[in-house]
Formats: C-alpha cells, structure tokens, sequence
C-alpha cells in the first residue's frame, strides 16, 4: 500500500438530510459537536433514490453558509444533463470545492435510468463541464458491489471512475480490514493510486445494522453478528462491544495506512465521537 501512505490523512463525517423540525435541530447539534474534531469536511448524502434531494441542497447551502467545509453527494440516475449542470453550478457559486459523485439508485416508481447510467459518465460529465473546479469522490466496495457480475468487473467499473477525473474513494463501510487491505492491493496491482479512505460505522443497534448491511452488501463477520444477537436489547454492551470492535478495526486501517477515515454518523455524534477520542486522532 505504498501510493496510500503518499497522502496526508483525512478524516471526514457523513450526515443525512433531516425531513422534519425535531430533524434539522438533531443535525444542527450533530454536527456542532463534530466539528469540534476538526474534520476535512462534512459530506451530506442525496438521499436514496433521490427522496432527499432538495433537502440536500437546502442542508449543503445551509451548512456552507455556516463556514463548514461540505462535499455534498450528487447521484446521475433518473437525472439528466440539465439538473445535474444547474445543481453544480449553485454548489460552484457557493464555494463548494468537493463533491461525492454516485449513481445513485433509480427514483421509485421511475422505468428510466435517465441520461446517466454510471457514476464514471457523471465523473466524465462533471469535469467536461467544470474542468478542475470540484475534487471529486467516488465510491468504493472492499466487498464489491451487491450488483457486480464477478469481482472484475467490479474492479473495472472502479477504474473508470477513476480513468474519468475522480481524485479520491471513500469505501462502503466494512468490518473487515483485511477485505480492505485486498481491494486497495488489487487497486494498485492495476495502477490505480488515489487515496481509498476507509468508511467506517459506529454499531448502534443491531437490527438496523443488518437492514443496512442487507441492503449494501456490507458483510457482518460471523463472530461479530453472534455477539450482537447475544446481547438482545442490551443497548449498553451492543455499544461498549461496538466501540472495542470498530476502534480496533480503525487502529489496524490506520497502522498499516489507510489515507483516513469517514465515518457514517447518522446524524449522531456519540459513537463516533467515542471511537475519535479512543483512536487520540
């Protein structure tokens, strides 16, 4: 992993879109509290299937206006040329200097892709139109993608984003560092060296994390997923079990060089506050 060490490390945090008052004040005190880890920056995502996107631009601007550094996320499926150029040029206007370019899942009830059907043609797409102005992110799957058809091709599809102008990666989150570890190796073996930060989620309750993980692919190792059924509805030792876990895991990622790490903090910043006091970052 020698091209990651290259890179100074980045800590960031990802928040969600609040859809309602009690939301917007719980993000507005998460955030607050995050910002006193001086992260890189704050990225806001665009909602599954695109139901949060004009709250995403309202949060973004919000929060910009605010003096925090944001990357908001901007997904292509079901958009078109048109909204995705008008979006960017209001975050271009605002002084927004990253983005995280996804595809994004298709709206619901909507047969169409749109007039993007990748995230390496929004990558493509953003730097024809903004040249150099955005750093970009892009997504990476250390356990690949649910929809890949082999390993190779995942691998491929990351590529062209990266052959398409992304600067950076930020990883699904994952509680296998060796699954890490092999898919920055295999990034490097073809020549890929951008920096592939490790995304990271604090366990909070173990229901919502199978959903999640069922939903993105995410494995839950074996021995991790039998503890946690074996604490029930103790909240407590699913946190403090949690917390030994994912701090063990984020020491190991960042000894042997992970570039950084981002943290899905859903909205919250208690765990992921615990682990950054434990990490001494």
């Amino acid at each position: 992993m020698k091209s990651q060490k290259k890179h100074i490390a980045t800590f960031s945090f990802e928040l969600f879109p609040p859809q309602s008052e009690q939301g917007v004040e719980k993000l507005r005190l998460a955030r607050k509290q995050l910002a006193q880890l001086n992260p890189k920056f704050f990225s806001v995502t665009f909602g599954a299937g695109g139901s949060t996107r004009e709250h995403t631009l309202e949060t973004v601007l919000d929060m910009q206006s605010e003096g925090y550094t944001v990357a908001p996320h901007i997904s292509c499926i079901g958009s078109t040329q048109k909204k995705i150029y008008e979006i960017l040029q209001i975050y271009q206007q605002a002084g927004i200097q990253r983005l995280v370019a996804l595809r994004g899942d298709l709206p619901s009830g909507m047969a169409q892709a749109g007039e993007f059907r990748y995230a390496s043609e929004l990558v493509t797409y953003i730097r024809e139109a903004f040249g150099q102005t955005f750093h970009i992110e892009v997504a990476a799957y250390p356990e690949y993608h649910p929809q890949a058809r082999s390993v190779q091709a995942d691998l491929e599809n990351f590529k062209r984003k990266i052959e398409a102008g992304a600067n950076s990666a930020i990883t699904q989150y994952f509680y296998n560092a060796d699954a890490y570890f092999h898919f920055v190796d295999s990034c490097e073996s073809i020549g890929l060296a951008v920096p592939i930060v490790p995304g990271i989620m604090p366990i909070n309750k173990f229901s919502q994390l199978v959903r999640f993980s069922d939903g993105c692919g995410a494995e839950i190792p074996r021995w991790i997923r039998k503890k946690l059924e074996g604490f029930g509805d103790d909240v407590e030792s699913v946190h403090d079990f949690g917390l030994d876990v994912v701090t063990a895991m984020c020491e190991r990622l960042l000894k042997e060089g992970a570039p950084g790490l981002h943290f899905y903090t859903m909205n919250s910043a208690d765990l992921t506050s615990k682990i950054w006091g434990r990490l001494g970052i």
